[in-house]
């Protein structure tokens, strides 16, 4: 076999030219969306009054495998993509592991991280649809750049409603968007009925990525001519985003390496989600066997303490019911770093995949992600996003227990973004101000009580 590349590079012709869908394969299905008031599937029809056209039939197909990519995006994913597999040796040595450690790098572009392979496609969209604009929300900013460069390149109007704590921790990341075009809102706000009810509620908040959601899915539905779009959890997100585990599969197809173990850090799944689904695929059709790590933060461990249920995909109760891991669409998070992760619920398809045994979950303090983080630098030479990080930690403690036993484990990780626009939060942790929170059982119980009344037979 050849030496290993410290990079590895596809060929702008081995590209993806499709999407793959993992649910075709999926033995059980991630249980269907719900209308909140009839508590009966969401109809295509009423999906199409907060979502794309397309983006609608995405979200409804289980049962189409791949689904092609149109030319226009993947023109526009040539700009930054295939993004680089990196073989971590400066790691592994560091660490002494007879370990061979991966990661996908996916923050080679402006917009700092993975986010922006379903942005363009999901503009891409509503501008063949001759929308006006879409609304959204942002938790740690990397969406809301994400998405501003796209509707930028798409001269489409771009919204965003940015979480509170992360609008005042991360000032450059909603420059970012403004110098794109982006109108950016700190939520919750008083330009909607959602927003200014939880200002009532929780006066002093720092708001929450369910908080977000509701205020722009009330901006779509109440001005013509524009949708929603969401950056993580829906089924489309986590298609657009198999480019990641398709390109990760194919540049180690390339050399014959077949990993052991795939990490992905968790908020909503779309990274995650994104990486491990070729994978997921051939584990589902027997082909293969993997282990698949979900690592979440311990401030909000929606897989590792939440219950399996419908839920409200937003705080304000204004989108449909999903069935997946949550805490409870009322439960806030703290203000922790990783605002890509403070989601109180799962992607339903990984929360089917997970409640099916087929993928394990961990979670994680914050004090010890930015160790890992600070050690990855050190040695790797790229500063990691906060998300991020969370797959490092677990990607480390891995490696170390290959140290123990001498087992010679392949480990991949999705290395999600940068953290340049972090620095707020590597400045506690480098004063020793950062703190750990982990909820209490009684703090959990407050949003899992809140959950509606669904029939367990649905």
């Amino acid at each position: 076999m050849n030496k290993i590349p410290y990079k590895i590079y596809l060929e702008e012709s081995e590209m993806p030219k499709k999407w793959y869908n993992v649910r075709a394969d999926m033995k059980n299905k991630p249980a269907p969306l719900l209308n909140p008031g009839t508590l009966k599937p969401m109809t295509a029809e009423e999906l199409e009054g907060v979502f794309c056209k397309e983006l609608v039939e995405q979200e409804l197909d289980d049962k189409t495998p791949y689904i092609d990519i149109p030319r226009e995006i993947r023109d526009f994913y040539k700009m930054y993509r295939p993004s680089p597999l990196v073989r971590a040796y400066c790691l592994e040595e560091k660490l002494g592991t007879p370990a061979k450690i991966y990661y996908k790098f996916e923050g080679n572009n402006t917009s700092g991280s993975h986010k922006l392979n379903s942005a363009i496609a999901q503009a891409y969209y509503a501008k063949k649809q001759g929308l006006k604009g879409v609304t959204t929300e942002t938790g740690a900013g990397q969406w809301g750049t994400a998405l501003s460069m796209a509707c930028a390149y798409f001269g489409l109007d771009c919204r965003v409603y940015m979480v509170k704590c992360s609008y005042e921790q991360k000032p450059f990341r909603r420059e970012v968007m403004r110098t794109y075009g982006a109108d950016v809102t700190l939520s919750p706000s008083d330009t909607t009925e959602v927003g200014r009810k939880m200002l009532e509620k929780f006066p002093g908040t720092g708001g929450s990525l369910g908080c977000a959601i509701s205020e722009a899915v009330e901006a779509a539905v109440s001005n013509e001519g524009y949708r929603y779009v969401l950056g993580s959890v829906l089924s489309q997100v986590l298609l657009h985003q198999s480019v990641i585990g398709l390109e990760t599969k194919a540049a180690l197809d390339k050399y014959g390496v077949t990993p052991d173990i795939i990490i992905g850090c968790a908020g909503g799944g779309s990274n995650l989600g994104g990486l491990i689904s070729p994978f997921m695929g051939e584990k589902l059709r027997g082909e293969k066997d993997y282990r698949f790590i979900a690592v979440e933060p311990a401030s909000c461990p929606s897989l590792t303490r939440g219950v399996y249920a419908y839920d409200f995909c937003d705080t304000g109760m204004v989108c449909p019911l999903a069935k997946m891991y949550t805490l409870g669409s009322s439960f806030i998070p703290s203000p922790n770093h990783a605002g890509g992760l403070r989601y109180h619920g799962m992607s339903s398809v990984l929360s089917q995949l997970y409640d099916d045994g087929l993928m394990e979950a961990v979670s994680v303090e914050q004090t010890e992600v930015f160790k890992a983080a600070e050690q990855f630098a050190r040695v790797e030479g790229i500063l990691p996003a906060p998300e991020s990080s969370h797959a490092i930690k677990v990607a480390v403690d891995e490696a170390m227990k290959c140290k123990e036993t001498g087992e010679e484990k392949t480990i991949v990780f999705g290395l999600t973004g940068t953290g340049y626009f972090d620095m707020t939060a590597y400045e506690k942790f480098n004063n020793g101000e950062m703190t750990d929170y982990i909820p209490t059982d009684a703090d959990l119980k407050k949003g899992i009580d809140g959950l509606p009344k669904v029939p367990a037979n649905l």
